[in-house]
């Protein structure tokens, strides 16, 4: 599928996240045979939150990071610009608070939150230099950021076989039971996203040190944590 340009992609985006908000989750499951819980879980560890620190999830989707996130105590706001995606998360019956924003210009006093995490949302932001800057700029100096996104093995032989899945059944599983144009775009999607060196680069560009990488299933997947740097 031809990817839109970056003058439509945020609308397009939007508009494919209302569509497939009733079955993401079963998707999410389905895709990754569940093992994105564990993700999941491990992304909110390394926030180190403790009760009462104040946590940003960033595009928060139907609210599975915010759900872990409020396990430790934390008080949670889940942003997220779709606004079917947000009914999901309300369904849930979460604790926090979920607002309607833009990752460009997020609703919050600078310095005002602990930590920040989002999950597999980087490509889909339309300025991502832009999107970590605001990051930088509601998080205290020495909080943390976590972000969780798909990866591209470094195995030949994985890249492959994840190739093959990514790009032929999870279209497939996306026209059965939810939306095929959207779950064709998730594996292209993936042309949005920097490499690691690249990411790091722009992370540090935006206020934050001590980026560290860990990688999932082989590579298929990756969390990037790193740390507010003190403001001048």
């Amino acid at each position: 599928m031809t990817l839109p340009a970056a003058a439509e992609k945020r609308a397009v985006v939007e508009a494919m996240f209302d569509r497939i908000a009733p079955r993401y989750d079963l998707m999410n499951r389905l895709m990754t045979f569940g093992v994105d819980r564990a993700w999941r879980r491990h992304a909110i560890a390394a926030l180190r939150l403790q009760p009462g620190d104040r946590v940003l999830d960033l595009a928060c989707g139907s609210g599975d990071l915010a759900a872990e996130a409020e396990t430790t105590g934390a008080r949670v706001v889940g942003l997220d610009f779709s606004a079917g995606m947000l009914r999901t998360a309300a369904a849930r019956g979460l604790g926090c608070g979920l607002v309607r924003g833009d990752a460009l210009a997020l609703p919050l006093a600078d310095a005002s939150v602990d930590a920040v995490v989002s999950g597999f949302a980087l490509r889909n932001f339309v300025d991502l230099a832009g999107a970590f800057a605001e990051c930088a700029r509601v998080l205290r100096p020495g909080g943390r950021l976590a972000l969780l996104e798909v990866d591209r093995p470094a195995s030949a032989l994985l890249r492959l076989g994840h190739g093959l899945y990514f790009r032929r059944v999870v279209p497939l599983l996306g026209a059965l039971l939810s939306d095929r144009a959207a779950y064709a775009y998730l594996p292209e999607s993936t042309a949005y996203l920097p490499d690691a060196t690249t990411l790091a680069a722009m992370l540090g560009a935006a206020g934050f040190g001590s980026v560290r990488k860990r990688s999932f299933l082989g590579g298929a997947a990756q969390l990037l944590v790193a740390e507010r740097t003190s403001r001048a």
